[in-house]
């Protein structure tokens, strides 16, 4: 997935080592490439790393990966270099793909025995076929990917897969498919319902055109010339469906969650079926695959599962900046990760996943603490009503300043709440309601912001979501899931508006609408939580603190205070 611009019978089929070269090969392991042949004829390329000091037969564990981003001239193709990825589409000699390539060697899988095996989806890379979108063929693709490594003569029957982004989103199909051999999964900031990832109740977001133009560029890119032929050929068969780039993009246009195209691609509803081990990581913060629905499906999950949970965008935990800094701010990534998988898909009895929290989150401070569940146990909601205003849809208004093209903010319904007389910890889902008049013409766009508002009036975005409404009438919007510190003296503000213009595409209607009555459900922690946990902030976090506040005028906070907005007492320890 990108930044704002993202069943089967199977064949037994031969492996055919590859030659030597000097592609992405880490050190430690022999690379050989497989087919797999589905049910309905789709062919999928797979490359397989195995421990180079073990017998070719050896019985191994496998970590899988499945996506779009293991072609061998590139991650994303053509646009690599603005991606951050490499693009080479002549190559001197084929090799497997690199994005991994951190991972097998940061983790030691090699020496540590594993097998690592990569799948292109349908569509792309050496795989035939069109790319689905996370839909019902490449749901098929996930689960023959997990009975093929589980089936292999060097396997020991367990798999666990490992990915980030939209090979995040295969993990958790195979978490909710369930396909025999799949041990353990680790998705790392990934999408639950796919359509989340363009559209929010109706409204665009800034990739919902550009995003599924770009996949279908990435699938349209061949490997390398140098590549075997059959490479080649295999990815640029779409004849399943003739047509497929354009129908593809024309698919993801439908703006209705409603539709069967996008019930297909919604995970959540599933996650309450899946008892597989699902190690997830989300950032609060995270502005590609957003964390919208994020919590209904980790917390639906009824297998073991742990989490990472903070201050951070698109990143993979082992990340760094230029400097040397973890992105996310925690050491230790690729050892939690192996803990799970040495335990669950190697059945190492030494290793202990129970030693590692259940949840570790980052707050707004930069902390690092351990939870037994996020939103933790005593989050208690507190419901504060929201005041009467109005809003003009003009599509003007930017819920923030961080990437925002104006200056224009603070447009529309405020309310803020008296300063706190204590710290206080917010942690869970923000829940607004709204009952609304002026509603003339149908799509009219609706907003709700959560802000911390600070002494000197400058406003912090810290949640928010959006939807389309058709008519006058009482609306509900569950707002992203945050975890922030409220200090003594800040205010809560909540502003409902017609848009987040540096956040959504929004199709103005031009109508002043009139929020007649409102309340937010914020849930509060009732206990203060200590820093436990090793860690620092993360890059993001800073990032977005420099860039998002804005100020409010002190006579829009004066008009805007509500004296009985509901506040919570003073955490006990």
């Amino acid at each position: 997935m990108r930044v704002r611009t993202a069943l089967v019978a199977l064949t037994l089929l031969t492996v055919t080592p590859a030659a030597a070269h000097a592609g992405a090969v880490p050190p430690g392991a022999t690379w050989s490439q497989a087919t797999i042949t589905e049910a309905d004829g789709t062919r999928l390329h797979a490359d397989v790393l195995r421990p180079s000091t073990l017998p070719a037969d050896a019985k191994t564990p496998v970590i899988l990966s499945v996506g779009p981003y293991v072609n061998h001239s590139g991650q994303t193709g053509p646009a690599g270099p603005v991606e951050g990825t490499g693009y080479d589409p002549a190559g001197p000699s084929a090799g497997p793909s690199d994005r991994f390539l951190d991972f097998v060697q940061g983790a030691h899988l090699m020496e540590k025995g594993y097998t690592f095996v990569m799948v292109d989806l349908r569509g792309f890379g050496g795989s035939s076929g069109c790319l689905d979108w996370a839909g019902p063929g490449e749901q098929a693709d996930v689960k023959a990917a997990v009975q093929w490594s589980a089936s292999r003569p060097w396997s020991t029957g367990k798999v666990g897969m490992y990915g980030k982004s939209y090979d995040g989103v295969t993990g958790l199909i195979g978490a909710v498919e369930h396909p025999a051999g799949l041990a353990a999964v680790v998705s790392q900031e990934p999408v639950y319902d796919l359509y989340r990832y363009l559209y929010s109740d109706g409204i665009r977001y800034e990739n919902s055109v550009a995003t599924p133009a770009l996949y279908d560029l990435i699938a349209d890119t061949p490997g390398p010339l140098q590549d075997d032929p059959a490479y080649n050929a295999a990815g640029m068969n779409d004849l399943a469906r003739p047509g497929c780039p354009a129908l593809n993009w024309l698919d993801q246009q439908s703006s209705d969650h409603g539709a069967a195209y996008w019930k297909a691609r919604n995970l959540i509803p599933r996650a309450a079926g899946s008892d597989v081990p699902v190690f997830l990581t989300q950032g609060f913060l995270e502005n590609n695959t957003k964390p919208d629905g994020a919590w209904d499906f980790y917390d639906a999950l009824k297998g073991p599962k742990r989490a990472w949970f903070g201050m951070w965008d698109h990143v993979r935990g082992n990340d760094v900046d230029a400097g040397g800094r973890l992105k996310m701010g925690r050491p230790g990534w690729f050892d939690e990760v192996m803990r799970w998988f040495d335990h669950y898909v190697k059945g190492d009895a030494a290793a202990d996943p129970g030693s590692d929290p259940p949840v570790e989150v980052q707050t707004s401070d930069g902390t690092w603490r351990a939870e037994q569940a996020w939103p933790p146990a005593d989050a208690a909601p507190l419901t504060a009503t929201l005041k009467p205003g109005t809003y003009r849809d003009d599509a003007t208004n930017n819920g923030s300043q961080d990437g925002a093209l104006t200056s224009t903010s603070g447009q529309g319904a405020w309310t803020f709440s008296p300063p706190l007389a204590h710290d206080a910890h917010l942690a869970g889902l923000p829940r607004v309601h709204v009952e609304l008049t002026g509603i003339l013409l149908p799509d009219t766009n609706l907003v709700a912001d959560l802000y911390d508002v600070a002494p000197d009036g400058t406003a912090t975005l810290i949640s928010r979501n959006g939807r389309l409404v058709a008519t006058n009438g009482a609306y509900d919007l569950a707002l992203y899931g945050q975890d922030w510190r409220f200090a003594a003296g800040h205010r809560v503000g909540v502003l409902v508006t017609g848009a987040n213009a540096e956040w959504w595409l929004h199709a103005p209607t031009l109508q002043t609408v009139t929020v007649n009555a409102g309340s937010v459900a914020l849930p509060w922690l009732a206990r203060t939580r200590t820093s436990d946990l090793a860690g620092g902030r993360a890059v993001r976090l800073d990032e977005y603190l420099a860039a998002a506040p804005f100020t409010v005028p002190a006579a829009t906070i004066a008009a805007g205070t509500a004296p009985g907005f509901a506040l919570p007492p003073a955490q006990t320890p």
